[in-house]
């Protein structure tokens, strides 16, 4: 469970390496540097000296799926009567700057650019009008997919849970709410989506409020809203950059998996 600090709606809170040291902060208004919230040296970092770590470490990762119309299309599928959730492991954590490794398994690996929930106070059964007291802000993920597997095994933990498939950060915009926010995401400089959150089926304060009456949400648990269309395939050597309006961008690098590959079973 994270403890999350109080901090001034509209600030940008990151974690980050210095040296041996893991600490939190505040970014500056040009977001070059970090302010450290604690810890030895209250002074400025640059954010040269440093490296961004996801900015929370959640206990759970839940996601919504088919949540924008255009992408329920292109997917093939019905719009859905209520929120599609899902879990991705917690070990697919990834920082920003961190590698996203294709795995053997799969021969379709794809980008989900999504805006993301991130729980302040533990909540459980929340009405809808009283999210805002629970809710931290809003960062950015990339809910990586092994398309292929998703379609094989009907359900998705596999295809989602993959180590390094959740990209998380850089940044969360502490008391942020999705609203009509523009979120993008770019492939090799290439845009591949782009969209408003104003477009999901269901928003902010109503996926938080279903979820809640479903599993208690602890601080730091994150909520993954959905992607919009234009998902697609990556490759190894590709740089995938999601931005998202008053967040900032997460970019991480593609590379083959270089660890030994699955063999099946009955193999030694």
């Amino acid at each position: 469970m994270n403890l999350l600090p109080e901090l001034p709606e509209g600030v940008l809170f990151v974690r980050f390496r210095e040296g041996e040291r893991v600490r939190s902060g505040i970014l500056s208004e040009d977001r070059r540097a970090v302010h450290p919230l604690e810890g030895p040296g209250h002074g400025t970092v640059s954010l040269d000296s440093v490296s961004l770590l996801a900015p929370v470490s959640p206990g759970k990762i839940l996601a919504v799926g088919l949540n924008y119309r255009a992408h329920a299309l292109e997917m093939g599928k019905p719009l859905p009567q209520e929120p599609l959730l899902f879990m991705k492991a917690s070990s697919a954590l990834l920082s920003p700057g961190g590698t996203i490794r294709l795995n053997s398994m799969s021969d379709q690996v794809d980008f989900e650019g999504e805006i993301v929930l991130v729980v302040g106070k533990r909540a459980s059964r929340i009405r809808r009008q009283d999210v805002r007291k629970y809710l931290y802000g809003i960062t950015i993920a990339n809910d990586v997919t092994a398309r292929d597997l998703q379609r094989r095994d009907v359900q998705y933990t596999r295809a989602k849970s993959f180590d390094t498939f959740c990209p998380l950060g850089p940044a969360i915009l502490a008391g942020g709410l999705p609203e009509s926010r523009v979120i993008e995401t770019t492939v090799n400089g290439v845009r591949r989506q782009h969209s408003r959150a104003s477009d999901m089926i269901f928003d902010a304060e109503s996926l938080f409020s279903f979820v809640s009456h479903i599993v208690t949400l602890e601080p730091g648990d994150v909520i993954l809203t959905g992607t919009p269309s234009g998902v697609g395939p990556l490759s190894p050597g590709d740089i995938v950059e999601i931005s998202l309006e008053g967040v900032g961008t997460l970019s991480n690098r593609v590379e083959a998996d270089s660890a030994p590959s699955w063999t099946g079973f009955g193999e030694t």
